[in-house]
């Protein structure tokens, strides 16, 4: 059985909001309001962080979280010798991070919901990922000590595995990204135990509502280079992409006059990149697929939508609550040991 998850709630400024929504957070009571409603359970393995996308209520937000870790926690209990580095098993939590996405539908809806999330995350305009900073800051403190009791066979604690949807995944990366600068605004630079360095293990953003060169002209600091050290990021980036999306292909393209990383997948980037296929279940990943900073997933003969959905002016966008969805994520979460 799942630990209850924690919902995390911002405004349309990314600032944090009570439970529910409510009067925003004061900037000096971040920490302290974080340190309340996160209690991270001590028999967790793995801890996932969720950001939503577009068109996305704050209850469907959390039952699409949950339900890809409940499809995740099945595959591992029906087969766990497929994923054999889980020693200690695989019991996951989740944060939800939720935010106000809902517009009409079409290209103005879309429009405006991508003007919302660059507010949200704009550098000295937004202030989600100064939130979503701290939450992965106090989640790095919070993981257990691998010198404390021996809840977990692995050297590191619990491990960080962060997910977004859509635009959520741009609050993903300006966040991790911001990680990276000086002087630190994110807390990640405070003393920490040697033997637990910081590190998000890995990150996997389903049709993510960004230009296909965002990684090189928005997200560049996320990487190392011979000047500076990239952001805490040890595991891959993982990006799904499906031609039957509509928001990121055809509204995209209408909006940014290019197709986005969710419809045609990452375009130039400033590190070497891998493309593979979306696997089923019964599949498994070969190493030299994932283990790469950038990877690619074809996800076009899954992700192509119902009847309905078809009819949707997102098309397949949503249609990522999988179990070959959830097999790729225990996946980097088996191969992040």
């Amino acid at each position: 059985m799942l630990a209850s998850p924690v919902e995390v709630d911002l405004d349309e400024q990314g600032r944090l909001t009570g439970p529910g929504g409510g009067s925003p957070v004061p900037v000096t009571r971040v920490a302290e309001h974080l340190a309340r409603r996160l209690v991270l359970p001590v028999s967790v393995t793995d801890i996932h962080v969720y950001v939503h996308g577009w068109q996305t209520p704050p209850a469907q937000a959390t039952r699409t979280a949950l339900r890809l870790l409940e499809q995740a926690v099945e595959l591992y209990e029906s087969a766990p010798s497929r994923y054999p580095a889980l020693k200690s098993g695989y019991r996951p939590w989740c944060v939800v991070v939720r935010w106000p996405s809902s517009s009409l539908p079409g290209k103005k809806g879309y429009v405006r919901i991508r003007d919302r999330a660059h507010a949200m995350s704009a550098e000295g305009q937004g202030h989600a990922p100064y939130v979503i900073g701290h939450l992965l800051g106090y989640l790095d403190a919070e993981r257990t000590d691998p010198a404390g009791p021996a809840v977990l066979a692995n050297r590191t604690g619990q491990y960080l595995h962060l997910m977004g949807h859509s635009f959520g995944g741009r609050f993903l990366c300006e966040a991790v990204q911001r990680a990276a600068e000086r002087p630190p605004v994110l807390g990640w630079s405070t003393p920490h135990d040697s033997r637990r360095p910081f590190t998000v293990d890995s990150m996997l953003i389903f049709q993510m509502a960004a230009p296909r060169d965002a990684f090189l002209r928005h997200f560049g600091a996320l990487f190392p280079t011979a000047t500076r050290p990239g952001a805490p990021l040890r595991g891959p980036i993982v990006l799904t992409h499906s031609r039957w999306d509509r928001a990121t292909g055809f509204w995209h393209l209408r909006a940014e006059k290019t197709a986005g990383i969710g419809h045609s997948g990452t375009g130039a980037a400033p590190v070497p990149q891998f493309s593979t296929r979306l696997l089923p279940t019964g599949t498994d990943y070969a190493q030299q697929a994932l283990d790469h900073r950038l990877v690619n997933i074809d996800a076009d003969w899954l992700y192509r939508g119902s009847r309905r959905t078809r009819l949707n002016p997102s098309g397949a966008h949503s249609d990522f609550v999988r179990p070959e969805s959830a097999h790729l994520l225990l996946t980097l979460a088996e191969r992040s040991r």
